[in-house]
């Protein structure tokens, strides 16, 4: 197994999911299409797959857009789409909001990429009793793939969060709340601590001013402004464990956290983590 990021836009990423026993490979997030073929024929990959973590548009525009200049969002771009160029791809999404869509995917589905690359998805949560509750936060149809390789047991899992985790970071509550954020990141903490953190945008220069205004004083948030300075782009440096340490959206009952958000001794957290994401939204440090 491997991933190779590609930047897009601005900054969010698009990534080449590679089975190396088969030289087969999915495309996750493909908003640019021709940059995403270059770079998968430089690869010697057949794409086989989209893996699409949410409907919006900056990371399922690429899935099904007519060839030539679509006139988006005050935008002009230039693509092909992922169904056009690979019309036998599987394109695997949340919900039909997701363009091209063919297979639409559930908490818990499996299937694997090529001969050995195992995908489980992760619809935001599950409660402690291992009862599957798909519910959103970021959209309605929020995904997360988690990837290992079947053949080699010791190399780390590595999860695709899309806008639901950021490195030190969470995405905004467009079509949910506090609790069902806070819900998707105890799921996603429940993987092993050494999965790989694929992330669908490099804000995290970002994060780690807010984590430091909030939290000064935790050595991993010193340990994460040190990977800040020595990476331009960080994805794919971290780690679930990581982010367990020093995101201050996963550490609600912390002290620092907890009063940051204002809490008192019987705050909840989905309240904690409204107050946290309120402040992040308006936070320019």
């Amino acid at each position: 197994m491997r991933v190779v990021p590609i930047p897009v836009r601005e900054d969010n990423y698009a990534y080449i999911l590679i089975d190396q026993a088969s030289r087969k490979a999915a495309a996750v997030d493909p908003y640019d299409v021709p940059k995403v073929t270059a770079i998968a024929q430089e690869l010697g990959v057949q794409i086989v797959a989209t893996l699409t973590t949410h409907h919006h548009f900056d990371h399922s525009g690429g899935n099904k857009l007519d060839v030539g200049f679509e006139q988006l969002s005050g935008l002009r771009i230039q693509n092909s789409s992922q169904a056009a160029r690979y019309p036998s791809a599987v394109v695997y999404g949340g919900s039909d909001q997701v363009p091209a869509l063919s297979r639409l995917v559930k908490d818990n589905d499996e299937f694997t990429i090529g001969d050995n690359t195992h995908i489980r998805l992760v619809v935001n949560w599950v409660d402690f009793l291992n009862s599957c509750l798909a519910t959103p936060c970021h959209t309605q149809d929020s995904i997360c793939y988690y990837v290992t390789d079947k053949t080699k047991t010791a190399q780390p899992g590595c999860v695709f969060t899309g806008d639901t985790l950021f490195i030190a970071g969470s995405g905004r509550f467009f079509e949910g709340t506090g609790d069902e954020m806070n819900r998707a990141l105890k799921y996603l903490s429940t993987l092993p601590d050494s999965t790989i953190v694929y992330n669908g945008h490099e804000y995290t220069a970002g994060n780690l001013a807010f984590a430091k205004s909030v939290d000064p004083t935790n050595s991993a948030v010193l340990r994460l402004e040190d990977l800040v300075k020595k990476n331009h782009s960080t994805t794919g440096l971290t780690t679930i464990g990581d982010e367990k340490e020093w995101n201050v959206f996963m550490r609600l009952t912390s002290d620092a956290v907890r009063s940051a958000a204002g809490a008192l001794k019987d705050t909840p957290e989905n309240q904690i983590m409204d107050a946290l994401r309120n402040k992040k939204n308006n936070f320019r440090g």
